[in-house]
């Protein structure tokens, strides 16, 4: 029964794009709902109000950890508006919806959103717009990171980002991937970043570089310790990177591959089966009152660690013994404890820091405000329409709840794949 259960989803996921599941519909949306889209809308607002008219470099007020490195700060563009696309666009890619006046409402947040994403895209790429975003050098290494991120954003959901472009907009980001290759990547997670931007040319038919795709997958395969963990590079690191960026961005860069025939199937059902598992940790790492486990370097990018269990929703695919409903009850109350009003400056900017605007201190030596806009990735859900059971479904408790209150709960044991 567990394999036939495996087969079943693993086939499933192993297609290039999104989907939002045919399942489980109801037909009225939870308030959980609303407070996800205008949060989304909120944290996203000041980089795409500003840069869809060419005026982010205007008016970005960006604040600099106080160990800050001296990298090059026009870095500060292009992890704000790289990192804010992760996590919007499976939500920009739902159509209209004018059933109700709640659904009427996210529609115009939705196309008001998109008309401004598609517009901030432009002038990404495009050399002579003031908010040409800055692609790095041999020796200016930080924008691979986020390059890459862009690039995960159009293989995400490549029907609201990418396809909807113009033929030259387009063009100008193939020549910005291409030429992207310039910047080595060290050995560490880093390697996923060159991996996805050449999987992205693969899946558009344009020319890529095998290399860095094959030889990233075998990295980061080699680094697996078990139990869902990979190492970070050599030695491993107790922190969140398995969920900022490693279980996620394996898996797409993974998809991609098996999609064109350069990866085997029993290969990412293997890769997808140790991020089940690491989601599973996830969801436990979540406390009664909605509080995590802060650990390790990068707690400033906030709820981005969850990206695997979010894509996990959006995909289908939870942790066995997981529901659709406990995780939506997890994060939102999470974003409630993270997302008070002092985490956002006065202009609406994300902080410095985890929950307020007093813990800059958080903040490492590579980071800025730009950095922050990870913690978009938390919300892929929002792929899911209203009516799916991820929101309709009846609140419920999640594991660390029922632990802590009496309730059953199952037990938890390693995995030996």
């Amino acid at each position: 029964m567990q394999r036939r259960k495996f087969i079943q989803w693993s086939s499933l996921v192993s297609s290039l794009s999104f989907f939002s599941a045919k399942a489980e519909t109801h037909a009225i949306p939870q308030n959980d709902r609303a407070y996800w889209v205008n949060l989304l809308d909120k944290i996203a607002a000041p980089i795409l109000k500003n840069m869809s008219k060419g005026e982010l470099r205007k008016n970005m007020i960006i604040a600099y950890s106080p160990t800050w490195d001296h990298r090059a700060s026009d870095v500060a563009y292009m992890e704000a508006f790289g990192r804010l696309l992760i996590g919007i666009g499976p939500f920009l890619a739902l159509p209209d919806d004018v059933s109700s006046a709640t659904a009427r409402e996210e529609s115009n947040i939705r196309k008001r959103m998109k008309e401004q994403t598609l517009a901030s895209l432009k002038h990404a790429a495009d050399p002579l717009s003031p908010d040409y975003l800055y692609w790095g050098s041999p020796t200016s290494k930080q924008p691979l990171v986020d390059a890459a991120f862009i690039a995960q954003a159009f293989l995400i959901a490549p029907e609201a980002l990418w396809e909807p472009l113009s033929a030259e907009t387009k063009m100008n980001y193939i020549r910005e991937f291409t030429t992207i290759r310039q910047i080595t990547p060290p050995n560490n997670n880093w390697v996923l970043f060159a991996a996805t931007i050449e999987s992205f040319l693969l899946y558009i038919g344009k020319p890529f570089d095998a290399a860095r795709i094959d030889q990233a997958i075998a990295k980061i395969q080699s680094w697996y310790v078990g139990d869902g963990w990979y190492k970070d590079g050599e030695k491993f690191h107790f922190d969140h990177y398995n969920g900022f960026v490693i279980h996620p961005m394996l898996i797409d860069v993974m998809r991609v591959n098996l999609a064109k025939g350069r990866l085997s199937q029993a290969d990412f059902d293997l890769a997808y089966k140790r991020m089940r598992r690491y989601a599973s940790f996830q969801e436990r790492y979540i406390s009664p009152e909605g509080t995590f486990l802060v650990v390790g370097r990068s707690s400033t990018y906030r709820v981005s660690l969850f990206q695997p269990l979010a894509k996990l929703a959006l995909e289908n695919a939870l942790p066995e013994g997981v529901s659709l409903a406990q995780v939506r009850s997890a994060l939102t109350a999470v974003f409630r404890r993270v997302f008070v009003s002092s985490t956002f400056d006065r202009d609406g900017w994300l902080t410095l820091g985890l929950v307020g605007a007093n813990q800059a201190n958080l903040a490492d030596s590579y980071s800025n405000t730009g950095s922050m806009y990870l913690t978009s990735a938390a919300f892929l859900p929002l792929g899911l329409p209203a009516n799916h059971a991820f929101w309709a479904d009846p609140d419920a408790d999640w594991t660390q709840k029922k632990a802590w209150t009496g309730q059953v709960f199952p037990k938890d044991y390693a995995v030996d794949y």
